[in-house]
């Protein structure tokens, strides 16, 4: 049997982990913006995940933006151009991310039906 916790005032690292990924569209956002690997401007991100807010992705973005998961460019244009893109740690995230993808597809039905 593996120890988690080595004494007992340690923190559970999942606490942690939802703290940083907590509300509803954290996972989505990030998931969608490793899977494009690639730049994608505001709006399709939008589209993407949708029907999320532009108020809501705006600050879901700008925390994993501070975190340093997600990289934004602004273009001096107009109106301006906005791109987000996963950083390097961002993309660190994808084994964990497709792990509960094929989770949720394997249980899906079976979930959903218990709901």
């Amino acid at each position: 049997m593996t120890t988690v916790f080595t004494h007992l005032d340690d923190k559970c690292p999942m606490v942690d982990f939802v703290n940083l990924v907590s509300g509803k569209w954290a996972i989505p956002i990030l998931y969608r913006l490793i899977m494009t690997d690639g730049v994608i401007r505001f709006g399709a991100l939008q589209r993407a995940i949708a029907p999320i807010t532009q108020k809501e992705l705006t600050k879901q973005l700008r925390a994993f933006e501070s975190l340093g998961l997600v990289n934004r460019t602004v273009y001096p244009e107009m109106p301006p151009r906005v791109e987000y893109e996963i950083t390097e740690l961002g993309k660190t995230l994808k084994p964990t991310l497709d792990s509960l993808a094929s989770w949720m597809r394997e249980h899906r039905e079976q979930l959903m039906e218990a709901s």
